[in-house]
């Protein structure tokens, strides 16, 4: 390749126009690597899917020339696909001890060998092809999150991460900005940074924050305390220990992702448990109301989750009453909203006090705001920049931002899932496309559930099925026995039998209109009774449920 025409081709294949699954790709001639490997929770229509995956078909058909996978932090929409990538890609896996730790949980529970991960710390450099890849400290609401700049043959790229500014962090390991800057006074062609809170004016607020509001709601709370956040938040973990410890109460811990990363956690040394503070669930009886805490996953009002299940009395070890205070110390991922309230409702009905508004100080996020993402600008000062990390209106704001701190439009690029965008010394350019787009999970199945299966499920859910069997004569196509009718979430058997009647009437007559105009494919004839009982029941029902015309010949 000549010198002049040297170019980086940098492929986000999630993460952009959404909040997850996050993933990017970064190729230099015969070289790639690839930055996270994250997963998104199904939205409402997506029904019976568990997880979503990026579309990784692109390092499929080039998995000779991918180098290695890094991780800058261990959240879910970071490392989740990655028992799914690893099982069709054998290529090293680096990142930090925390992320490595949860991460290889993740794949021990899905069954995938976890014997090539890497672990790196702040400050460390790894060369991978033609690629060095330099790990940078950053903040974030989970411990050993790193920014990484990528060492490339014409210059250097800088990807954030999630990443925010807090003065006063938990560990104390603030971000490491004199790195950044030092990599902004040496050069940077181009900036990858995160886009999520780019709409919020101002900072985000210390994570120190909430463990003040902690150390209010135990110091005046009578009875017990149960505690809901999010199981990889070990920051807001170690300050729910801290006041517990503070006010002479012992805390158990429930919720099988709790458990896992709170343990993962404490081994590995960030979180670190006052003596004799932490106990079983199973000990809690053993100690008056008024010395408990139970840390418990929930806070997203999931249906399965402890924090739901105890709001609907149906947990096994634990029941809220009257004298107990819930705290909720998360807000409501976008379309988790109608799940919380309902969580806090039921709370409610049970007398506990509940304290869930952000206004109460029981969270903060983990995104830097506005002024944080200008710093981050201006401590690296790139060249070219391309936004990632939110949905398309926090890309497009934060390009805003970028062309405020002086920017030219022509040298920020608001790319696409699977855009393959061009990155030389002098320009940056959207120069194609690869397959990218969702992969749904659903059980054991792996992109086995498209639209069309989708479209089925939500038909069956609105309006049920209706089966009708029908056994033929196979010379002249002459009923046999039925037509028998099944119905089923469509409407109440019992309280329609004149409806299923009329129904039965209707497949005859179809049935003798096809025998009268010499119709004997069974395929044909099961299309006439399928729209002639369709009309039927729009007619009197104005529902449209599933019909599946069953034939059997003798």
């Amino acid at each position: 390749m000549a010198k002049s025409a040297a170019k980086v081709q940098i492929i986000p294949l999630g993460g952009l126009g959404e909040i997850g699954k996050n993933m990017t790709a970064f190729r230099y001639e015969d070289d790639i690597i690839v930055i996270d490997a994250g997963l998104m929770f199904p939205e409402d229509d997506m029904l019976g899917i568990d997880l979503v995956i990026p579309d990784f078909t692109y390092l499929l058909n080039n998995k000779d020339k991918v180098r290695a996978i890094f991780l800058t932090h261990g959240h879910e929409d970071h490392i989740g696909a990655l028992p799914y990538v690893l099982k069709e890609l054998e290529v090293p896996v680096y990142g930090t001890a925390l992320t490595l730790g949860i991460l290889e949980g993740r794949l021990n529970e899905n069954g995938v060998k976890s014997n090539n991960l890497w672990m790196i710390e702040p400050g460390e450099k790894v060369t991978c092809g033609c690629f060095t890849m330099e790990f940078i400290r950053v903040n974030h609401s989970i411990p050993d999150a790193v920014a990484i700049a990528v060492h490339t043959p014409i210059g250097t790229i800088v990807h954030t991460g999630d990443f925010k500014i807090d003065q006063t962090p938990v560990d104390g390991q603030v971000t490491q900005f004199s790195k950044l800057a030092e990599l902004g006074d040496k050069g940077v062609l181009c900036l990858l940074a995160d886009s999520t809170n780019a709409e919020r004016t101002g900072y985000t607020p210390s994570e120190k924050v909430v463990g003040q509001t902690f150390d209010d709601e135990f110091r005046y709370a009578k009875g017990r305390i149960i505690v809901a956040t999010f199981s990889s938040n070990v920051h807001r973990i170690q300050q729910v220990l801290d006041a517990a410890a503070k006010y002479k109460r012992k805390v158990a811990v429930i919720g099988r992702s709790m458990v896992n990363v709170v343990g993962i956690a404490q081994e590995l040394g960030y979180l670190k448990a006052p003596a004799g503070t932490l106990i079983d669930i199973d000990e809690a009886n053993d100690y008056r109301p008024e010395q408990i805490v139970i840390c418990t996953t929930g806070s997203q009002g999931e249906p399965m989750s402890a924090l739901t299940r105890m709001a609907m009395s149906d947990h096994r070890k634990v029941d809220i009453g009257p004298g107990d205070t819930v705290i909720i110390s998360a807000t409501p991922i976008p379309g988790n909203e109608k799940l919380v309230s309902r969580t806090i409702d039921h709370l409610y009905q049970l007398g506990a006090e509940v304290i869930y508004e952000k206004s109460d100080g029981i969270h903060v996020s983990g995104h830097g705001s506005q002024e944080e993402i200008k710093l981050m600008h201006n401590l690296v000062r790139p060249k070219f920049f391309m936004p990632v990390h939110g949905e398309y209106r926090h890309l497009v704001k934060h390009a805003k931002l970028a062309k405020d701190l002086g920017l030219p439009a022509e040298n920020i690029v608001i790319a696409s899932n699977g855009a393959v965008v061009e990155l030389t010394k002098d320009s940056i350019a959207v120069a194609g496309k690869v397959p990218s787009g969702k992969v749904l999970v659903d059980g054991l199945g792996v992109g086995d559930v498209g639209n069309i299966v989708l479209r089925d499920r939500k038909q069956l859910s609105q309006d049920g099925i209706m089966i009708v069997v029908i056994t033929l004569d196979r010379q002249d196509c002459k009923v046999v026995s039925g037509p028998d009718i099944v119905s089923r979430g469509f409407v109440y058997v019992r309280e329609a039998e004149d409806l299923l009647e009329e129904a039965k009437e209707k497949v005859e007559e179809a049935l003798d209109e096809c025998r009268s105009e010499g119709v004997s494919d069974w395929s044909a004839i099961k299309g006439v009774v399928r729209d002639s009982l369709g009309r039927f029941l729009y007619e009197r029902t104005r529902r449209r449920p599933m019909i599946l015309p069953i034939i059997m010949e003798v």
